[in-house]
């Protein structure tokens, strides 16, 4: 007998779990799209995006996915044949010089592997190599969903400037928005790209693209940005439906009111505090459970860890084996392991990740740790004992610091 019926926890690294306010913000008539109350509304989500962002810049906003952010990202800066720097941590950031090299822009990857952060020595090194500073940009990404890492973006804005390289700083934030602590403009960023399924508690479906002066200096060199691509009328329009270059996203645009009045009413610093409790929740589960198993965090240091995803590993194939027992179970979906094996290696079976990012509170996270812990003990997989333990006790310590 299943003990999953009920309300199912969907504990992915995105979509996210969607608030209540969001959900029926969306439950509604199609407005009018040509005058009223939807018009008046999308013009004050901006400020509040930046509020986000932390940055004075200009946002677009896309009716798309992170993939079509990136792709918006790169279209308005980079022209074809040039060359972009990407420093990869994971499958994300490949995704990204992926999209680049289809546009016909030239990737140069300095790939970290799935268990290391950016060493920046390293990224100083290659801009210093380009003399002739054909590099346009470097794309990073602050936190890779897949492997958990957290990237030091003020550390490669600083490596840019030391090596006194030109290039554009974009950042893909779309895992870490409103999750880990960003700062766009105090870290000298020049394009940020984000999404609303995470961070931003709203279904899958708007692609954002912050960007500063120098940013709008690139896109303005260029010869030709495709209409639907180009970020110049989406983000100072002369007519509201130029904001998405056609019909607005309606329900979306309602959801994303609904969870940034959620956001400006919690404030940006306690979320990032309560993400970072709760992260430092699960860490001290995984890290009790594998003091005596096979379950080992993907990231070691915890100052490289994500505050909104962990990676896990715990061989083949008690990976799959967990997350079909959780969910089958407990009503608990974890992430797959997403780009740490090969498709068809069978040791894809051996990862799995807990999405705590957004719409996420202590006994949620405790409830997952539970629903896990007696996947654990179902399956006979060897793991310390003490790991709900040592997360209500970051639970508890964190609250006493929040009180």
């Amino acid at each position: 007998m299943s003990l999953a019926n009920g309300r199912a926890y969907l504990a992915i690294p995105g979509p996210s779990v969607m608030p209540e306010e969001v959900l029926c913000a969306m439950h509604r008539a199609a407005p009018n799209i040509y005058e009223g109350a939807l018009i008046e509304m999308t013009a004050g989500l901006i400020p509040d995006l930046r509020a986000v962002a932390r940055t004075t810049g200009r946002v677009a906003i896309y009716i798309a996915n992170g993939h079509g952010a990136w792709e918006a990202a790169l279209a308005n800066t980079v022209a074809p044949g040039e060359r972009v720097l990407v420093p990869a941590t994971g499958r994300f950031g490949h995704g990204w010089a992926e999209v680049a090299q289809f546009q016909g822009i030239v990737p140069e990857i300095i790939d970290f592997g799935k268990r290391a952060a950016v060493d920046l020595d390293r990224v100083e090194a290659a801009l210093r190599a380009d003399t002739a500073h054909e590099i346009r940009a470097v794309l990073a990404t602050h936190v890779d969903t897949s492997t958990s890492v957290l990237n030091d973006i003020k550390g490669l804005r600083a490596v840019l400037d030391r090596a006194g390289h030109p290039a554009l700083l974009m950042v893909d934030c779309i895992a870490s928005l409103a999750c880990d602590r960003f700062e766009m403009d105090a870290w000298g960023v020049d394009v940020m790209v984000a999404a609303s399924q995470k961070g931003l508690m709203v279904p899958p479906g708007l692609g954002f693209v912050f960007f500063s002066d120098k940013a709008a200096a690139a896109r303005a060199r260029l010869e030709r940005v495709s209409r639907y691509w180009d970020w110049t009328g989406r983000a100072d329009p002369d007519m509201f439906y130029q904001y998405f270059g056609g019909t607005a996203p309606t329900h979306h645009l309602y959801g994303l009111r609904a969870a940034l009045d959620l956001i400006k009413a919690e404030g940006i610093e306690a979320i990032w505090h309560r993400h970072a409790v709760l992260a430092r929740a699960i860490w001290a589960a995984c890290e009790t459970w594998g003091a005596t198993g096979p379950l080992e965090l993907n990231i070691a240091d915890r100052a490289l860890r994500s505050h909104a995803v962990t990676a896990l590993r715990i061989g083949a194939p008690h990976g799959s084996q967990l997350r079909a027992w959780v969910q089958e179970n407990t009503g608990v979906t974890l992430g797959i392991g997403l780009g740490m094996a090969e498709p068809g290696d069978p040791a894809w079976h051996g990862f799995f990740r807990i999405g705590h990012m957004g719409h996420v509170n202590a006994h949620m996270i405790l409830g997952a740790l539970g629903a896990i812990e007696a996947g654990l003990v179902a399956l006979d997989i060897p793991h310390g004992e003490g790991g709900l333990a040592a997360a209500a006790a970051e639970v508890a310590r964190g609250s006493a610091v929040a009180g």
